[in-house]
C-alpha cells in the first residue's frame, strides 16, 4: 500500500517499510488518526498546528513530531492526511496544487464525511493520489479515542485501483471499512449528522424538561433508557419501537402536545417533540404498526385539533 517514494523523504521510512505522514489539521480527528497511523508502525514527520487546543493536542497525542507549516508538511510527506473542516477542504486543496506543493505518487487522505474524492481532483492532476476516509465516530481529541477506534467503521471512496489502499489504513488503524460510491456520500453524512448530532439535541431537551421538574441527575433516568432504546433499535430495527405513538395512545400525545405548549420551555422543545411524533407515526402505519386510522389521529392531536 505505499505510494511511490520521493527523494525528498527520509531514508528511515523508506528502509524500515513505513510511510512518512503529514497532519494537516491537529484537530480532534486529525491529532487521533495520526497517533493511530503511528501506532501501525509509520512515522509523522510533522503536524500543522495553529490554535493553541491544537498545538496542546499535538503535544500529548503526537510527542516529539515537529509542529511545521502546511507546504513544509507537504514536502516532507508520502501521505497528507487533510483533516480540516469540511467547508475549507476545498481551499486548502487547491490552494496546494496552486502553489506547486503537490507531489506526483503522493497520498493525499482527507477526513471529511460530506465529500468523496472529487474534492481532491486538482491535486489527481498533479499526479497525487487521493482518498476520502471518514471515522463515524464523535472524537473527544483524547487518547481514549484509540481504543475506540477498534469499533468505529471508516467510509472509504476512492477509485477502483487505489481502493485497496484506504481499506488498508482504516484496517491498520484499527477500524473496519466501509465502501462508500462517491455519489452518496452526502446520504451517508446525512444519516450520521441526523443520528449522532440530533441524538444530542433530543437528549439535551430531554434532561432540560426533567431538570424544570426538579430531577437533579436526568443522566441516571435517561442514560439506561435511552441505552435499551438505541440497542433495541439498533439489533430488531422499528420492529422495537414503543411508546405512546406506537401504541396509538391519543389522549397522552394530545396531552404531551398540550403541556409542551404551556411548560414554558424552549420553542425548540415543543417543535422537536412534535416533529418526531408525526415521524414515528407515519413510519409506524408505513410498517403496519399502527393503524391507519389510529395514525390520522396522532396527527391531528400534534396538530392540536384533539384533546
Amino acid at each position: 500500500m505505499h505510494a511511490q517514494p520521493h527523494p525528498e523523504q527520509a531514508d528511515p521510512s523508506q528502509r524500515e517499510g513505513r510511510l512518512g505522514v503529514g497532519i494537516i489539521s491537529a484537530g480532534k480527528v486529525g491529532a487521533v488518526l495520526g497517533a493511530a497511523l503511528r501506532a501501525a508502525g509509520h512515522q509523522v514527520v510533522g503536524v500543522h498546528a495553529v490554535s493553541e487546543d491544537s498545538r496542546t493536542r499535538a503535544e500529548s497525542l503526537l510527542d516529539d513530531v515537529p509542529i511545521l507549516e502546511i507546504p513544509e508538511i507537504l514536502r516532507r510527506s508520502e501521505l497528507v492526511l487533510l483533516a480540516v473542516p469540511d467547508d475549507v477542504l476545498a481551499d486548502v486543496v487547491a490552494g496546494a496544487v496552486d502553489a506547486g506543493h503537490i507531489q506526483a505518487g503522493q497520498l493525499l487522505v482527507h477526513t471529511s464525511g460530506r465529500w468523496g474524492t472529487d474534492v481532491l481532483a486538482p491535486a489527481a492532476q498533479s499526479g497525487a493520489i487521493g482518498l476520502a476516509i471518514h471515522p463515524a465516530m464523535t472524537f473527544t481529541g483524547l487518547s481514549m479515542d484509540l481504543q475506540r477506534l477498534s469499533a468505529c467503521a471508516f467510509a472509504v471512496t476512492a477509485p477502483a485501483p487505489v481502493l485497496p489502499i484506504a481499506q488498508a489504513l482504516v484496517v491498520e488503524m484499527g477500524g473496519e471499512p466501509v465502501v462508500v460510491a462517491e455519489g452518496d456520500r452526502g446520504t451517508y453524512h446525512a444519516a450520521l449528522a441526523h443520528a449522532a448530532n440530533h441524538l444530542n439535541t433530543i437528549t439535551g431537551q430531554a434532561a432540560e424538561m426533567l431538570s424544570g421538574i426538579g430531577v437533579e441527575r436526568p443522566d441516571r433516568v435517561l442514560g439506561p433508557l435511552m441505552q435499551a432504546s438505541l440497542d433495541n433499535a439498533l439489533s430488531s430495527g422499528e420492529g422495537a419501537l414503543t411508546g405512546p405513538v406506537a401504541r396509538g395512545d391519543v389522549g397522552t400525545v394530545a396531552e404531551h402536545v398540550r403541556l409542551l405548549a404551556e411548560s414554558g420551555l424552549p420553542e425548540d422543545v415543543r417543535t422537536a417533540y412534535v416533529s418526531m411524533a408525526r415521524a414515528t407515526a407515519q413510519r409506524a402505519a408505513a410498517r403496519g404498526l399502527l393503524s391507519e386510522e389510529r395514525a390520522v389521529e396522532i396527527l391531528r392531536a400534534l396538530d392540536g385539533e384533539q384533546a
